[in-house]
């Protein structure tokens, strides 16, 4: 059953990501990528790493996701529906995204000096171990990259409300 339900979640993510290179609405590729992050944490979920998978639907699904539409929507001038209109060079992608999938396939099946078997996990509760660590020893760097974050969005809020069109 659980085999079924990651060839799901798996197939969920990679459409969805396909949706967000190949939709000439820009909004959309947005809404896509919140989905293509929701996949994944999906994914986490049947890896059994709890933590990772809260992580990436607070922060990636939630604050990504919405800093992208709200970026897309101070900064887009014209008309959402055509913010793409040719896309001549799909064909190059696609050639190196083939060249770079052989490659690593060749990486992988050619070395076998890092294949290393995973040891046991012997942390019982990541959640608890890690909001621990995060609260206490690491408290400051954590707090620090929370205010440069803010920072960020604010600066990318001045930058975009500070342009203006002559007409």
């Amino acid at each position: 059953m659980s085999t079924v339900v990651f060839f799901i979640f798996a197939i969920l993510a990679v459409a969805s990501a396909w949706g967000v290179v190949t939709s000439k609405n820009i909004v959309h590729s947005a809404f896509f990528l919140a989905l293509t992050f929701v996949g994944v944490a999906a994914l986490y979920v049947l890896l059994n790493a709890d933590f990772i998978a809260a992580v990436q639907i607070l922060v990636y699904t939630g604050a990504v996701s919405i800093m992208v539409v709200f970026a897309v929507m101070l900064t887009l001038r014209g008309d959402v529906r055509e913010s793409s209109e040719e896309n001549r060079k799909w064909g190059w992608g696609l050639f190196t995204a083939g060249l770079l999938f052989v490659v690593i396939a060749l990486v992988i099946l050619t070395n076998t000096d890092w294949r290393i078997l995973a040891g046991p996990w012997t942390v019982q509760n990541t959640a608890a171990s890690l909001s621990k660590l995060l609260l206490t020893s690491y408290m400051i760097p954590f707090e620090a990259s929370a205010i440069l974050l803010t920072i960020a969005l604010i600066g990318a809020v001045i930058l975009a409300k500070g342009v203006k069109e002559d007409k």
